[in-house]
């Protein structure tokens, strides 16, 4: 009978991983770099949360950089957008769409092992506090347009205190 319960008890635990597994699903993942020497790079892509509890990315790991960061851009109020890592990542309210993308929210690359090459794909690990590991696919597209190429002052980007011998612009 005990070796029953433990079992029912460890099912009953499974199931509620999977649940919460399924309830964050990530969609139209994409990276970019500035070119094929680039030190740098960036993923872009959206989080959806269909489950009724609130989640946040804490961590995102992936082969292709010595360092993989999660990034955001902050109006330094003085017309310069300041590109910094986001500590305490990003949260993910339930019902909502958290999109990560150009000039806001990112995975940011630094230490690129090898230059991202159009049509390319590699996995992205994403790290959530309580869905855990989600595995993406992520394709490189260096040709795609979005709002941050149109109208944004690439003159005032300050990526802080990083290295520029390390950064290339992504955004």
């Amino acid at each position: 009978m005990l070796m029953r319960s433990i079992a029912l008890a460890g099912l009953s635990t499974l199931a509620f991983t999977t649940a919460a597994l399924a309830e964050i699903e990530v969609h139209d993942a994409y990276a970019r770099s500035s070119g094929p020497m680039a030190k740098a790079g960036a993923a872009f892509l959206h989080i959806a949360n269909s489950g009724p509890e609130d989640d946040r990315l804490i961590e995102a790991r992936a082969d292709v950089a010595k360092r993989v960061e999660l990034h955001t851009h902050i109006d330094a109020g003085d017309g310069v957008m300041k590109m910094r890592e986001v500590g305490d990542g990003f949260p993910v309210a339930a019902g909502s769409v958290h999109m990560l993308k150009r000039g806001g929210d990112h995975v940011m690359f630094m230490g690129l092992t090898g230059p991202f090459e159009q049509g390319m794909t590699f996995p992205l690990v994403l790290v959530f506090e309580k869905a855990g590991e989600i595995t993406v696919d992520v394709t490189v597209d260096l040709e795609r347009q979005d709002a941050m190429d149109h109208g944004m002052d690439h003159g005032k980007m300050d990526h802080g205190s990083m290295d520029h011998g390390q950064m290339t612009h992504t955004e």
